[in-house]
């Protein structure tokens, strides 16, 4: 049931009007002039309006202006004589959401309001989707006002408008993905897709289908025909998260879209020509991996015409107190908990850690206290207990190490044979070793990229579980 205002000072037409609405199960309020129609409009609730375009006073136009100039979102159905057609069409032009001349026929009444009515629906459905999407996008707000913050926002800003590729450069948990999309939403690409792909998560023999699509019949499995990331960021942006991860045979593919904009699917022929903004992020120094071999001098400058350095959390450790409190708060309300803030002294303690894993460890740790507290007032001895240990005080459980390595860490690599299978071994185990089990670290202590450590890591548990049979 809908309530809804006619205004018309036809005593025929208002009584005509109400039975029909009545019928059709809707809450009639009559009115017979505009100063009557206002005062009920102001106690609320109207959802659709009927007005006469001719009354004492103001007209129907002008009764539109007034609702337009008030605030009122109430749509409106104008009733007009069958010789004033033109008013009925200034009344479209106007912002009338239809017309119905006189006579007024009450089936043709009961459809308009239908159809009205269906809109306001849909109005309504569209300003609640607004809502959750503006909800999102406050969640994706890069938070914080340190100069090195301020810094990196202002380089955003003025790298957005372009059409240049930007390089994304900062250690893990620092929020690349938040600053790519952020360039995004402020460049003329905003309305179309932002499309990610993760180059560590997938496998390597699917990173190339995910890029480029495939055609139907192009490998074992492949039973249709799928569009690859640059297709589906057409006229968007690409996030390649993570691209020294890339092989080096993608690499070279990779540049020659960059520079071409147009590529094959695999399994294909036909040459697809795509209008799509790269974003590259990397949480490991490119210039030492191109000067190991391990990535592309060419796709290097290719990607870094403006390259962005994301700052550690611990190089703007004044941002912690509002980004705790925004992740506090946020878990709260999803939690239905009662949260009113965190204690000085914790915030103090909070500024005070390094935080290796950047604002994603600052915000695992927030949750974790907001869900374990009891206290309105997020408190210190909160994030000290032992529940909160983080990552890099828990023991990592270490591959066994040869005898030949000896008991200390630091010992240096002792080799019995010129084997270099097992130098390799022994090296990588060493630097395991070293690291606490830290595979990242190992492979920057070994020159190698995480990558190549995991298969040689793969390889080598193999070999063993064929020797043990």
């Amino acid at each position: 049931m809908a309530t809804i205002l006619y205004v018309d000072d036809e005593p025929a037409i208002g009584m005509l009007l109400d039975d029909t609405l009545e019928r059709a199960g809707h809450k009639p309020i009559g009115a017979r002039s505009v100063s009557e129609a206002v005062q009920v409009l102001a106690r609320g609730g109207v959802d659709l309006i009927i007005s006469d375009y001719r009354m004492p006073g103001l007209t129907g136009l002008e009764f539109l202006s007034l609702l337009a100039r008030d605030g009122y979102d109430v749509p409106l159905i104008m009733l007009t004589g069958y010789a004033s057609i033109e008013h009925a069409v200034a009344a479209i032009k106007a912002g009338a959401i239809d017309y119905i001349t006189k006579p007024v026929n009450p089936q043709q009444l009961e459809l308009a309001v239908e159809q009205a009515l269906d809109v306001v629906k849909l109005r309504r459905e569209n300003a609640s989707l607004r809502r959750e999407v503006m909800t999102l996008r406050q969640d994706q707000l890069i938070v914080g006002d340190s100069m090195a913050i301020r810094n990196a926002l202002q380089e955003v800003a003025m790298a957005a408008p372009t059409r240049a590729t930007v390089l994304l450069l900062g250690e893990s948990g620092t929020g690349k993905e938040l600053f790519a999309r952020a360039i995004h939403d402020q460049s003329d690409r905003r309305d179309a897709p932002f499309i990610k792909l993760n180059c560590a998560a997938l496998p390597e023999g699917l990173v190339e289908s995910a890029l480029f699509g495939h055609e139907k019949g192009a490998f074992t499995g492949a039973h249709r025909r799928v569009e690859g990331a640059f297709e589906r960021a057409h006229h968007g942006t690409l996030l390649l998260d993570e691209v020294t991860e890339m092989r080096l045979d993608l690499q070279a593919k990779l540049l020659r879209v960059l520079q071409e904009q147009e590529f094959e699917r695999v399994g294909g022929d036909t040459p697809i020509r795509v209008d799509t903004r790269i974003i590259a992020t990397s949480n490991r120094d490119l210039a030492s991996s191109v000067s190991k071999g391990e990535f592309r001098q060419d796709l290097f400058y290719r990607l870094s015409v403006i390259p962005i350095m994301i700052p550690p959390l611990r190089d703007r450790s004044e941002d912690i107190p509002v980004l705790a409190m925004r992740f506090a708060l946020r878990t709260a309300a999803e939690l239905a908990k009662d949260i009113q803030g965190i204690a000085p002294d914790a915030l103090e303690w909070l500024q005070g850690q390094q935080w290796p894993g950047n604002v994603r460890e600052l915000q695992h740790t927030v949750e974790r206290a907001v869900i374990l507290s009891h206290d309105t007032m997020l408190q210190r001895h909160t994030f000290e207990s032992a529940v909160f240990t983080s990552a890099r005080q828990v023991p990592v459980r270490q591959r066994p190490v040869d005898a030949t390595l000896g008991a200390e860490a630091n010992e240096p690599v002792v080799l019995h044979a010129l084997n270099v299978e097992a130098a390799e071994r022994a090296l990588i185990e060493k630097a395991l070793q070293r690291t606490g089990g830290n595979r990242t670290r190992a492979a920057e202590l070994l020159g190698i990229s995480s990558r190549t450590l995991r298969s040689k890591l793969n390889t080598s548990e193999a070999l063993e579980g064929e020797s043990s049979e």
